[in-house]
């Protein structure tokens, strides 16, 4: 990891749900002490609007954010790449940290359903915090 400050990456085939929730999480939790992206490999025209509605929910506003798509670059510049579960193939680099959280996808699903795979979201988060913080 750098000097400076660490930057995580998360990747989602569409980058409209779980990534986008993980990277408002990550924001919200840590505050300027990590730098944030998210990308996805066929990127969505438009985040989720129950994800929306979910993080909404828990004070978190992600209506600013739009799907991206992954790059190389991108991989480059993060210490920690973080697939949500969906099998995408990321450029892979000597030196990176890379993990799957295997999520439920909140593709489709109602509010109901979203909310789980939200606070499962947070605790990854969480526990992301303290390992790139200590």
């Amino acid at each position: 990891m750098n000097a400076q400050k660490p930057s995580v990456l998360f990747v989602c085939v569409h980058n409209a749900g779980r990534s986008q929730m993980a990277a408002g999480w990550l924001r919200e939790l840590a505050g300027d002490r990590i730098e944030v992206r998210s990308a996805g490999s066929m990127p969505a025209d438009h985040i989720n609007p129950v994800a929306v509605d979910a993080m909404r929910e828990v004070g978190i506003d992600i209506t600013m954010e739009q799907p991206k798509i992954l790059t190389t670059a991108a991989v480059q510049e993060s210490d920690v790449v973080i697939t949500m579960g969906c099998g995408d193939a990321c450029p892979y680099f000597p030196g990176k940290r890379y993990e799957d959280w295997k999520l439920e996808d909140p593709a489709g699903q109602g509010i109901d359903a979203v909310r789980p795979i939200r606070d499962e979201i947070r605790g990854y988060v969480e526990t992301l915090i303290r390992e790139l913080l200590k």
